[in-house]
């Protein structure tokens, strides 16, 4: 209910200030309110950044829990990308809760070094039951097929770069 209230105040605000202003202004307002609305979809908190991130105030960390369980009772790994940097860690903790085993974070700030060593920690037999990635950072030149599931936690402008980042869970030939 909070993150439907929360949302409906940014479209009165947007609406408000949207007559306010005209030409390349007006576009960048409508651009920074659907990054708001992008982050209000995922959790309040990231907006309104109070680093609670509870599960009940976000209808998507409710339904990835429906989904991730399954997914940890099967005993399956799972991708979940982010085009957020600031969503890895509370998606990393909250998955955490849910396959009770820690996963991997890998974002921008990741060493090539790093990414290495995740991807094989990840790929391994009895290693991390899941992987946290940036789009952006995890979209590309990863193998990772070891993952059963791919989720977009939050859309991305460019459907092709969301059909890259899925990519990494699938090769030619695989079963």
């Amino acid at each position: 209910k909070g993150q439907a209230v929360l949302y409906q105040k940014s479209v009165e605000s947007l609406k408000e200030e949207i007559n306010q202003v005209e030409g390349i202004k007006r576009r960048g307002v409508i651009f920074s309110y659907l990054m708001r609305f992008k982050q209000i979809c995922n959790h309040p908190s990231q907006f309104v950044k109070d680093g609670r991130y509870g599960e009940s105030d976000s209808g998507k960390f409710q339904r990835l829990r429906e989904i991730c369980e399954v997914i940890a009772n099967k005993q399956e790994k799972v991708l979940i990308f982010t085009q957020f940097k600031e969503m890895t860690e509370p998606l990393n903790a909250f998955l955490k809760e849910i396959f009770v085993k820690g996963g991997l974070v890998l974002h921008g700030a990741t060493t090539v070094k790093k990414r290495a060593e995740m991807v094989e920690e990840f790929q391994s037999d009895g290693g991390p039951p899941y992987f946290v990635l940036s789009l952006k950072a995890g979209g590309t030149g990863l193998n990772l097929t070891a993952a059963s599931h791919v989720f977009h936690f939050d859309r991305w402008w460019n459907p092709s770069v969301e059909n890259q980042a899925t990519d990494r869970a699938f090769r030619i030939g695989q079963k």
